[in-house]
């Protein structure tokens, strides 16, 4: 796949992209371990294709600086304020 075509896709996308080929990559190692892969530049290929992809990833993360850590205050607080509610309705 092409560079063009990957950055047409939405990071959920990619990431179900980027477990395939990691896939495609451990299937191709097993046969190239056994002698049973002909052309062993596929490796080289999807190899590329997973650091493109990571590449589009990070460049989802940095465009979206939201972390981990900041979903979790936002998901604490919102549970803060439901109880506080809850209490001065009392």
């Amino acid at each position: 796949m092409e560079f063009k075509e990957l950055k047409k896709k939405s990071e959920s996308e990619l990431q179900k992209l980027l477990a395939e080929q990691r896939e495609k990559l451990r299937e191709m190692r097993f046969k190239d371990a056994n002698k049973q892969l002909k052309d062993v530049r596929q490796i080289r290929a999807v190899r590329t294709e997973i650091a493109q992809i990571l590449t589009l990833i990070n460049v989802f993360k940095k465009n979206n600086p939201v972390s981990i850590s900041k979903k979790v205050n936002n998901v604490a607080d919102s549970k803060i304020e439901k109880v506080a509610q809850e209490q001065a309705s009392l």
